[in-house]
């Protein structure tokens, strides 16, 4: 399908004035200190937009009303915990990361356990987010060619390149202004989305309330005690872990943490994204719930594809396309494109930092100058954009790229938030204690990750996970958690 002109006009406009902004801030980046967290003195509105940013994705965009529209709002549970993670990292984690000085949210795993507990978790971190990057930029170019009819493979890779040379000449500022920028865009684009579909009822805004809760498009999910489900209280949990280790040990947001000047600072933009993120997140569901009040309303609307099961992430798209103003429609594609840019330019600047600081400053070059650190965030960024445009060609084709993406993020970083409270909670853990617990908390990640990919023929049912996909991450911290601490407890009484 090709779109009007006009569209295309209002996308590119907003593409490619945020590249320009974004390198604009080469003048303002000399040094490491900031490249990697703008000298401390970032506006803290921003650096909160930005953390806000960092938990949408164009999968959000997109995921999150096909979720509604298929199903109920039972994920939108997931955004009740971002306060409460929220509110603990503000008490404990950022005063603990401020208090430390270093940018890299490693150090204070090696200052606990040793160098081997850095390596593990910053190369944990590098892998996902190098999956994440390719997965990003892959889901970038679907929509991209779909609606505008440009090749995959072209976009991905002038996306890659245009999001690479922001990032490496602003630094953290690119990344930041551009993020505060790109999440305007995209909350004007989800708010404008819903209001139009609100007043486009034929029976007037009523109907959409009617028809969803006919079809109870309302409900949170069950509220009972089920493991294997998705109930109320599994995505809750879920999303507190998650959560929890987004704020606690994921080099994205801690490197926020430090871009501002106080600590007043830092704990209010950390609140200010996570608060935003909520109500934003409601409009998405109420998206979805609208656009399927609307086309139940009028079948005759959607294609007899988009009727079938599963089709639901395609659902909000076909509405953009058809159902939208000209200029409006073009508005939305871009909000769409600027927050995979966000995620992209996140991930591109944060490894660059990991790399730095883990790595080169660390074994190679311990008293590294200016121009040199300069030099290693440069190639850095490039190579973690270049290898991230080479794995998203590689998975143009692929059908499940999500499905795979989750399954390798939740073994890379999986232990890392276990390793992490085992470390801030537990003052006396030994080196070996955290090592053991590690050990037998992957290996409980990568038996509930692949069991549902694997172990599906009769003969290997027995050995599949009973538990929903969603627990992986909670049983493999504990797990860690509490075999650390046990094994302190048991030496101690040996003793």
């Amino acid at each position: 399908m090709q779109l009007p002109t006009l569209d295309l006009v209002v996308f590119i406009l907003i593409t490619f004035g945020n590249v320009l902004f974004g390198a604009s801030f080469f003048f303002k980046n000399r040094t490491s200190g900031q490249f990697t967290s703008g000298g401390g003195n970032l506006p803290a509105w921003v650096v909160g937009m930005s953390i806000f940013a960092t938990f949408v994705s164009s999968i959000s965009f997109l995921a999150l009303p096909g979720n509604a529209f298929s199903t109920n709002w039972n994920a939108l549970v997931f955004s009740f915990s971002i306060p409460v993670a929220a509110i603990l990292a503000v008490k404990f984690f950022v005063p603990l990361y401020r208090g430390i000085g270093s940018i890299s949210a490693y150090n204070y795993l090696e200052t606990r356990f040793g160098v081997w507990a850095r390596v593990y978790a910053s190369a944990c971190y590098l892998l996902t987010q190098l999956m994440r990057t390719g997965a990003i930029l892959l889901l970038l170019a679907l929509p991209i060619n779909a609606l505008f009819g440009f090749n995959i493979k072209t976009i991905i890779i002038v996306t890659g390149f245009a999001v690479t040379l922001y990032s490496m000449l602003g630094g953290i500022r690119a990344v930041v202004w551009t993020d505060a920028i790109q999440g305007i865009v995209l909350i004007l684009g989800a708010v404008v989305s819903a209001l139009v579909l609100t007043f486009s009822m034929p029976e007037g805004p009523k109907q959409i309330f009617e028809i969803a809760s006919a079809n109870d498009k309302f409900s949170l999910g069950s509220f009972g005690a089920s493991l294997s489900e998705s109930t109320f209280w599994v995505v809750l949990i879920y999303g507190l872990f998650i959560n929890l280790q987004n704020y606690g040990i994921d080099q994205n947001f801690v490197q926020r943490y430090m871009a501002t000047s106080t600590d007043k600072k830092a704990k209010g933009s950390a609140l200010f994204g996570a608060l935003l993120y909520v109500p934003v997140s409601v409009i998405f569901f109420y998206i979805g719930t609208a656009l399927f009040s609307y086309y139940t309303a009028q079948p005759e609307l959607l294609p007899a594809e988009l009727h079938q099961p599963g089709a639901g992430d395609k659902v909000f798209p076909h509405f953009i396309v058809n159902g939208l103003p000209t200029g409006i429609t073009g508005l939305l594609i871009s909000a769409i494109f600027a927050a995979g840019m966000s995620t992209v330019s996140t991930s591109l600047n944060s490894t660059a930092t990991i790399i730095l600081t883990d790595y080169y400053q660390r074994y190679i070059n311990k008293n590294a100058n200016e121009r040199q650190s300069m030099a290693v965030l440069y190639l850095s960024s490039v190579a973690i954009g270049f290898l991230g445009v080479l794995i998203a060609l590689t998975l143009v084709g692929v059908e499940s790229v999500l499905d795979a993406w989750w399954s390798l993020a939740s073994i890379f970083s999986g232990g890392m938030l276990g390793l992490f409270l085992l470390a801030f909670i537990s003052s006396k853990t030994r080196r070996i204690d955290a090592i053991i617990g590690v050990i037998a908390g992957v290996l409980v990640i990568v038996w509930m990750s692949l069991s549902p990919l694997y172990f599906t023929s009769e003969n290997l049912l027995a050995f599949r996970s009973p538990f929903h996909s969603n627990l992986t991450i909670v049983f493999g911290t504990m797990v860690i958690f509490l075999l650390g601490f046990v094994s302190l407890k048991f030496f101690f009484k040996k003793r």
